[in-house]
């Protein structure tokens, strides 16, 4: 929104695309509420579009729409990166800050472009999820992008997004999440068996983390055709972006030190009849993956 926002000043078109659903139930209140134009892009045509900006991530086919390889002119992120492989012919990547909303904000404020309520809200929420209300990865400039957008801001719309109504299959998959749960000293794994909405593995990930003794949760699940995992972490000594990508690809896996996520297509698997044999390979591949980079053999648990 801040980037169309901004091409918008300088006479520029664009469209926000996105591939998948959206399936967290505050994303959701998010989208809606703001009334936010975006298009589930089914069929992307790189050629349809004159220049492609790549938000809140770096890569061409890792965890977005775009087939890999493709020509991108402008990636704007803060998550970890090697910045060396970024292909594009702007590039704005700052792991030290907490928000790419962030990073935008500041954008509008150099550029001198009026932020209106619907914008400064999106971006003042963006701001707080993504440090957590500021208890995670917080940098100065993310207090100062906060305190230039609160009063910009409509506070009675992110109240509404902030506690909107829970889905059924959130609370089922944090019901499967606590009674699946294996325990190794301060590390926890669950196996939440199918699903269909894999937000609801980061808010299990979130839940199970704050169990006494717990310091890294790892929470995971089968959909259609791949296994979506989710991780978070509270001890220092744990980078938990970097544990997932050494233990599944850093092609299919992403994240910070505290929070992280991942996604491993089943192949020729996807296509098995027989759900309960792919949930227990899924496990096996899962739990030893991850066992094995923290140091921990998966006999032991």
């Amino acid at each position: 929104m801040g980037l169309k926002e901004i091409a918008s000043s300088v006479g520029v078109k664009a469209e926000i695309l996105y591939k998948g659903k959206i399936g967290h139930h505050e994303n959701k209140a998010f989208v809606n509420i703001l009334d936010i134009e975006l298009d589930q892009s089914k069929d992307f045509k790189a050629s349809d579009y004159t220049k492609i900006a790549m938000i809140e991530c770096s890569t061409p086919g890792v965890n977005n729409l775009l087939p890999p390889g493709t020509a991108v002119s402008i990636v704007i992120d803060h998550h970890q990166a090697n910045v060396d492989e970024v292909k594009a012919e702007y590039v704005d990547i700052r792991p030290n800050i907490g928000a790419t909303a962030t990073i935008m904000t500041r954008y509008l404020q150099e550029l001198e472009i009026p932020v209106k309520t619907e914008l400064a809200t999106a971006l003042l929420y963006g701001i707080k999820v993504d440090t957590d209300d500021f208890r995670r990865n917080t940098d100065p400039a993310d207090l100062t992008a906060a305190a230039y957008l609160s009063p910009l801001a409509n506070h009675d719309i992110l109240i509404r997004i902030e506690t909107p109504s829970k889905s059924t299959e959130s609370i089922d998959i944090l019901g499967e999440a606590i009674k699946n749960r294996q325990v190794k000293g301060s590390y926890l794994i669950s196996n939440v068996g199918t699903i269909r909405d894999r937000d609801a593995l980061a808010q299990a990930a979130d839940y199970l983390l704050t169990l006494e003794g717990i310091t890294t949760a790892l929470v995971f699940g089968l959909g259609e055709d791949r296994i979506y995992i989710s991780g978070r972490s509270r001890d220092d000594r744990v980078n938990i972006g970097k544990v997932m990508q050494d233990a599944f690809g850093e092609d299919k896996a992403g994240g910070h030190a505290t929070l992280a996520g991942a996604q491993i297509p089943l192949g020729v698997f996807s296509g098995t009849k027989d759900k309960q044999t792919l949930l227990k390979l899924a496990e096996e591949a899962v739990v030893k993956r991850f066992l094995s980079v923290v140091g921990i053999q998966k006999e032991s648990v």
